[in-house]
């Protein structure tokens, strides 16, 4: 990742909520969990979207910092069209993802109905390179790719 690239990256996950607009375009979805953290119903939340992620708040009003760095890295690469479930609304999938990850925190990403991990993993895998080789196996082309031809044709 060249150097302008990488400050600006880490300045979009320094950008704090409110300070833009919403995030939710029209291919996020964002539902609520009807009110069942079984591992049946989790199964299938984490299958119906190539991407999905819970996290505290919603991807436009993001309530934690790791939520908000993981809604951030999404929108770095261009990723709209992903589900994103508030885990804050019903504290029986909140619980529930955890055990269905077996992962202690929030957030959770989920790619191709596969665990991820969550912010850390998340941002590890933004700084090396693995997110947009992951996004090109689900046929989503991550815009860092675009932006970095931009650059280096100039």
């Amino acid at each position: 990742m060249s150097g302008s690239l990488g400050r600006a990256a880490a300045a979009l996950l320094r950008w704090g909520r409110g300070a833009g607009g919403g995030l939710l375009g029209p291919g996020v979805r964002a539902s609520g969990s009807g009110g069942s953290g079984s591992s049946e119903h989790l199964d299938a939340l984490v299958k119906k979207d190539k991407v999905v992620v819970f996290l505290k708040g919603t991807p436009e009003q993001p309530q934690c910092g790791f939520s908000n760095a993981v809604v951030q890295i999404l929108r770095l690469h261009g990723v709209r069209d992903h589900a994103a479930y508030n885990v804050l609304d019903d504290p029986q999938l909140r619980q529930g993802i955890k055990d269905y990850s077996k992962w202690p925190t929030i957030p959770q990403v989920y790619l191709n109905g596969e665990f991820v991990g969550g912010c850390d993993i998340l941002l590890q895998m933004h700084q090396n390179g693995d997110l947009v080789e992951e996004l090109k196996k689900l046929g989503i082309r991550s815009a860092l790719l675009d932006e970095k031809k931009d650059q280096d044709s100039k």
